[in-house]
């Protein structure tokens, strides 16, 4: 067994509603681990390094999988205009792939700096690609936050970070169980366009041993941990 399949996200339960401000102000991010976003393990061993470093926090409830971004950023751009777009071909993207593991189908999350969302569900990987599922599958909550200025490569910028709020009732249509006991699998990525960097920055948690994000049987599990008091 490979050993990155034993990679973990834990996921902070929250008991009540989390604030979203896209800068993960809501107390309960604070009782949320974070972990390093990093290069794919091709990429390490050919020894790159990570140029600009993000993180990701998870939380979770009853109605909501609560998703926390924070990443450095020299140049922070979005130039898709509106939702349901591949907006990694459009500039920085944070993207969310979540798998219930007893089932073959999966869901592809997007979120941008400016503040647009998609979300794309495909039935399984042997139907990847058909354009029939590269269509927005349902609506969820973004918050972001940009230290610096959207859009011009001109002014130098710190940052941005997100929160993404996923309804569960979405992600449990066809059945799927929630909570402990059940079974998910996560990979949280990023597109990082910068004129700062020689070519576009692709960072991962966990890292895949391949540069494909759709390499499910290497998402780390989601652990719906406890809340901390």
């Amino acid at each position: 067994m490979s050993i990155l399949k034993k990679s973990k996200l834990v996921a902070i339960e929250a008991k009540r509603p989390v604030r979203l401000d896209g800068m993960l102000g809501d107390p309960v991010w604070k009782d949320a681990q974070a972990y390093p976003l990093s290069l794919s393990l091709p990429r390490l061993k050919q020894g790159a390094t990570v140029q600009e470093r993000g993180t990701v926090k998870a939380v979770w409830s009853r109605q909501h999988l609560y998703i926390g971004v924070d990443f450095q950023d020299s140049d922070v751009v979005a130039e898709g205009a509106s939702d349901g777009l591949h907006h990694y071909s459009l500039g920085d993207t944070a993207e969310v792939f979540l798998w219930p593991e007893e089932y073959t189908w999966y869901w592809e999350l997007y979120a941008t700096p400016a503040g647009r969302q998609t979300s794309f569900f495909f039935p399984g990987g042997g139907r990847l690609g058909l354009p029939s599922h590269f269509c927005q599958n349902f609506r969820f909550k973004v918050k972001t936050h940009v230290e610096g200025v959207l859009n011009d490569w001109r002014i130098p910028d710190k940052g941005w970070s997100a929160e993404l709020a996923v309804p569960v009732k979405a992600l449990t249509a066809l059945g799927e169980a929630w909570g402990p006991g059940s079974r998910w699998r996560i990979l949280v990525s990023r597109y990082n366009y910068s004129r700062c960097l020689t070519r576009k920055e692709l960072t991962m948690y966990p890292a895949l041993p391949v540069d494909d994000f759709h390499a499910r049987d290497h998402y780390a599990q989601l652990i719906f941990g406890s809340h901390k008091s």
